[in-house]
């Protein structure tokens, strides 16, 4: 599974402002319900209840929330460089910049699972996410997030 599976242009966010989590989960609410045509209360609701099992700022500068959703037919993703970390009570204390939203269908299981695993793989590359914290065009963040590899495959 390739990230350009789950993302498209539109659901990449090349410049976000927010000031806090909340507002950061907001504005992905927004464009994953103008993505998806799902209602974004109820998304916005899904991330916010995952986020209280505990952070899913992974370190490293790096935010993977999650959640399904019943209404969803397909599994996405979004992505957004944020123009100034902000604390999102990451596991290692380090305020976040970079965060790749993941939304299933409630019956995906294994399916959510494997792109997880496939996100943080991703964004534990340190390089990789040098080039994204670098890029300002939304066209080539798009691109470096579609062609993204393995870090092992580099």
């Amino acid at each position: 599974m390739d990230l350009g599976d789950l993302i498209g242009f539109e659901a990449v966010l090349p410049s976000l402002r927010a000031g806090n989590k909340k507002q950061v989960l907001q504005e992905l609410a927004a464009r994953a319900a103008r993505i998806t045509d799902l209602d974004e209360r109820d998304v916005f609701e899904r991330l916010t209840q995952r986020e209280r099992l505990g952070s899913t700022g992974v370190g490293h500068g790096v935010a993977v929330p999650h959640a399904t959703i019943e209404a969803l037919d397909r599994t996405v993703a979004l992505f957004a460089r944020l123009e100034r970390p902000i604390d999102f009570e990451a596991t290692d204390g380090q305020p976040v910049d970079l965060i790749v939203t993941l939304l299933s269908p409630a019956g995906a299981g294994a399916d959510h699972l494997k792109a997880l695993a496939r996100i943080a793989r991703v964004m534990r590359n340190a390089s990789f996410t040098a080039k994204l914290r670098a890029c300002r065009d939304p066209h080539a963040l798009y691109a470096l997030l579609v062609h993204s590899v393995e870090p092992d495959a580099a």
